[in-house]
């Protein structure tokens, strides 16, 4: 007994263990808000890893190159209502809190999942099965626009001091669980199934095993904490006055959407789009490309917590810097190496380069971002920059699609990732201009 109240009386004991609650639920909020955005994020990029499948169930047609041009606008098409998702859903955020917020955009997320998972194809419906699945991916792009923002924020005021990009970090990382999981989910399908089983209905498995993992994250989530930062805030800005602030802010949300274009351009390219260039463009087999956007969810996980970590110690501008530099000087070259004579080993190592590249640039700048944006519309600001990034971004297995058709350059998607660093530094060199930004 003595022992004990020594133990409780102790200001130090009381003090260490204070801290490790603390810790502690500081650790439970940061795997439920970002179960809540590894459910958003893997619904979503369900669509492009099986745009093979889809554009022959939804979009079918006698050229093959119109076919996956329509599967990938329709694609492309959730990126446009991002936007507008960053706005009214991040203004709603801003006003209401991250937690309730961050339930809303789980909610609308699914309606979207829900459709294209259970929508029968063109040979049931006709032109109704193109447009209900076109709603399911407007529905998706809609929550998808404030979902990386608002979790971005929710983690950034949760952080302990010094240690902003290590948290901030693993709102990346949740999605690279996301890729790791729907590309392990693909190899185990194409070894049960055959190829015509899996045309036929077996590339819908990942949507319904996401419909029935909708329950668990929302109750997850339904027990997030308030983040003590937006509690201590006394004015909630009305709508009007965060579209005053951010038009007061264009010159910051412009260039924060230059920052994030290097992360968007990558990120899209090294995953989403490696199924389809490896199976078309490459001639490889649909189990290799998903062995390696597995490889490539992994490294990206191990990389953007160290390399998060790493910018809360030596600054944000120095990763910034050397990692878009690289890209510019890599891309292409590295993309052409490949394209010549393609092979499983070959698309791993260029992959893996891409993915540390990659993962190593958005560790510091997702931190970076949010703290550039004004506090009281911090997830407006970051979620409307993010999403016009993502507009380009997410529009890349079209765009590079294009490329090869009208080029005849296999290697063409390296001038994306190119075009799309050569932004990110001059963005970095304009919000670190005297000193515009804190290497907090």
């Amino acid at each position: 007994m003595n022992a004990e109240r020594g133990v409780g009386s102790n200001p130090d004991n009381r003090k260490i263990m204070q801290t490790a609650m603390s810790s502690t639920n500081k650790f439970k909020n940061i795997l439920r808000v970002t179960g809540g955005n590894f459910l958003e994020m893997y619904d979503f990029f369900l669509f492009g890893l099986y745009a093979i499948y889809i554009s022959n169930t939804f979009f079918p047609s006698s050229d093959e190159f119109i076919s996956m041009m329509a599967t990938f606008a329709t694609f492309g098409a959730g990126f446009l209502m991002r936007p507008l998702g960053a706005i009214i859903l991040g203004s709603y955020i801003d006003r209401i809190g991250r937690r309730r917020g961050l339930i809303v955009t789980l909610a609308i997320m699914a309606c979207g999942t829900i459709l294209i998972a259970f929508v029968p194809g063109y040979s049931t419906l006709g032109m109704l099965a193109p447009v209900l699945v076109l709603i399911g991916r407007l529905l998706q792009g809609f929550s998808a626009g404030v979902e990386l923002g608002g979790v971005s924020v929710y983690l950034s005021e949760i952080a302990t001091p010094g240690n902003k990009g290590f948290y901030v970090s693993w709102q990346s990382a949740s999605q690279q669980v996301a890729i790791i999981f729907a590309a392990a989910l693909g190899y185990v399908i194409n070894q049960w199934l055959m190829p015509a089983q899996i045309a036929d209905w077996g590339w819908r498995i990942p949507f319904f095993i996401g419909c029935l993992i909708i329950p668990v994250i929302f109750l997850i989530r339904r027990s997030l904490q308030e983040s003590e930062e937006f509690l201590a805030r006394k004015h909630r800005p009305a709508l009007g006055e965060i579209f005053q602030s951010i038009a007061q802010n264009w010159a910051i949300v412009l260039a924060g959407s230059m920052l994030v274009l290097m992360t968007t351009v990558s990120f899209y390219m090294i995953t989403v789009y490696t199924p389809t260039f490896g199976k078309k463009v490459l001639d490889l087999t649909v189990v290799n490309s998903l062995v390696v956007t597995l490889c490539v969810g992994v490294s990206n996980f191990f990389w953007l917590p160290v390399m998060g970590s790493l910018s809360d110690k030596i600054g944000r501008k120095p990763i910034l810097i050397t990692f878009t530099v690289l890209t510019m000087l890599t891309a292409y070259p590295l993309m052409r190496w490949l394209v010549v004579d393609p092979t499983f080993a070959k698309m791993l190592i260029v992959e893996l380069w891409l993915s540390f590249l990659y993962a190593s640039y958005n560790g510091a700048m997702v931190a970076a971002l949010t703290e550039v944006m004004p506090a009281h519309v911090r997830t407006v600001g970051f979620s409307l920059a993010y999403s016009i990034a993502t507009m380009i971004g997410g529009s890349v297995p079209l765009i590079a699609t294009t490329l090869i058709h009208t080029t005849n350059d296999k290697a063409a998607p390296g001038y994306c990732m190119a075009f799309a660093a050569v932004c990110g530094l001059i963005a970095t060199f304009a919000l670190y201009r005297n000193g515009g930004l804190q290497n907090k």
